[in-house]
């Protein structure tokens, strides 16, 4: 085992019944350091399983670890599990493979925002500063996951509204290039205003002493302001105009099987583009 990025390795403290005892190795770097890191995998790999004795490796940068790998392994099916549930019930209430996609891509794009953001202050580099945070600090493994569910919750509340809109222009007048401009027209502000307002709520964190709120509340702030002025009012309206009927594509054995679910009531769906 390497043996550089220790510093001490006290005693050895036992138990009243003298069958067990703990021992603290104490690194000579920083808990979110990588030769710290490095330190617990070489005690796990190699002086674990010489010992011939029952041992485990705990402490707070050992769990803090294990819980960032646990979280790094199931994270994708999270994310996956709840797009492609998003995926179904667009499909299902909008009948359009096409809008269905984008919407998750467009979602997407605003959750890596979130974590781009939260990545570069953590860094501790002269934005971090800004905030009070002056050297990398490591990220706990439950921020991810809570901003995820937070942040795909809100982008999909304003896609739904926006789509909605969109949708409505689309079965009243068939031309979809001016039910995009008329639907982008009549949701903007309202749209921008609840994002201002939850801006507002999240930007608020960044007054707390704790770090762990300060990164989730300016991610969430700075990943919605992304959110409703980058891809809500520019994005999704740009690539739908470039789409023009191919928005609303759906394969004709595939709308034979769907139910019609109305997300606007006095409306029927449109028939299926062919493209």
């Amino acid at each position: 085992m390497n043996s550089g990025s220790r510093s001490a390795v006290a005693d050895p403290v036992l138990n009243p019944a003298r069958d067990a005892a703990v021992i603290s190795v104490i690194p000579t770097t920083s808990p979110q350091a990588a030769a710290t890191e490095q330190l617990v995998h070489d005690v796990r790999a190699d002086v674990l399983p010489a010992a011939g004795l029952p041992v485990a490796l705990g402490g707070a940068t050992a769990a803090f670890m294990d819980q960032s790998e646990a979280t790094a392994d199931r994270l994708p099916l999270f994310i996956g599990g709840v797009v492609g549930l998003s995926f179904l019930l667009l499909l299902l209430s909008f009948r359009s493979v096409t809008i269905a996609l984008k919407a998750g891509a467009m979602n997407l794009l605003s959750i890596a925002a979130a974590y781009g953001v939260v990545a570069y202050l953590a860094e501790g580099g002269w934005a971090g500063q800004l905030v009070g945070i002056d050297t990398e600090t490591p990220v706990p493994p439950f921020i991810p996951v809570i901003m995820f569910a937070v942040l795909f919750g809100l982008s999909m509340d304003y896609e739904v509204f926006l789509l909605s809109r969109v949708r409505e222009e689309f079965l009243a007048r068939g031309d979809t290039a001016r039910a995009v401009t008329e639907g982008l027209a009549r949701t903007a502000r309202v749209i921008t205003a609840a994002a201002l307002i939850m801006v507002a709520v999240f930007g608020a964190f960044a007054l707390s002493p704790d770090v762990s709120l300060k990164l989730i509340g300016l991610g969430l702030a700075a990943a919605i302001l992304v959110d409703a002025t980058v891809v809500r009012m520019v994005l999704v309206p740009a690539v739908m105009q470039l789409l023009g009927d191919r928005n609303w594509w759906l394969p004709e054995w595939l709308a034979k099987r769907l139910p019609n679910v109305h997300v606007e009531a006095g409306y029927e769906a449109p028939e299926p583009a062919q493209v």
